[in-house]
């Protein structure tokens, strides 16, 4: 996706050889033209999969995942990382590190919101190893759900998330591919 990646060029920030800032337009401020063509793609290429729902992890995956749904006409459920007095019981749960911040923390769903009929596409920022995705498809599989596909706005292709969850079987489609992040630059998959 050409918009995506010149925005990563002329706004991401390049910290270190595995970490990409690009908080001015995806997870700290949201630039909401580019997420309405993020959600526009991911809807194209996954509108054939008949997708009912789609699960993505607050925060920073929620404005793609409703731009996408949007498209869709579908619902979108965010697995929580806070337990709240309206969120305590009946749930699925599973662990999930994240390697930017580097911690493991729980992730939620309320088992009302998830049902065996549900085709459900997965949605994230960012790809690295893997582990955020797959904490949300066994919460999918665990409810029976199947995991149609897994949209990515940004793979980094340089780690192993992205072989091992298509090892998996897992249909991934990435908007940017990084396979590089260097000389304060990264570096684009074609």
């Amino acid at each position: 996706m050409e918009l995506l990646k010149r925005k990563i060029i002329e706004e991401g920030i390049v910290l270190s050889d595995q970490v990409l800032k690009v908080d001015s337009f995806l997870n700290h401020q949201i630039d909401p033209l580019l997420m309405q063509e993020i959600g526009r793609t991911f809807a194209n290429r996954f509108r054939e999969s008949g997708i009912t729902k789609i699960v993505t992890i607050e925060s920073s995956g929620i404005a793609p995942a409703v731009m996408t749904a949007l498209e869709l006409g579908v619902s979108v459920i965010f697995a929580r990382k806070r337990k709240s007095l309206t969120l305590q019981d009946d749930l699925y749960t599973e662990k999930v590190y994240s390697f930017t911040k580097k911690e493991e923390s729980e992730v939620s769903i309320s088992r009302k919101l998830l049902s065996p009929s549900d085709r459900v596409l997965l949605i994230d920022d960012f790809l690295a190893n893997g582990e955020a995705a797959l904490a949300m498809a066994r919460i999918v599989e665990n409810a029976g759900a199947e995991v149609a596909g897994i949209g990515i706005v940004i793979e980094k292709a340089f780690q192993n998330g992205g072989s091992k969850l298509r090892e998996l079987g897992y249909d991934i489609e990435s908007l940017a591919r990084v396979t590089s992040l260097q000389s304060g630059s990264a570096v684009f998959a074609d």
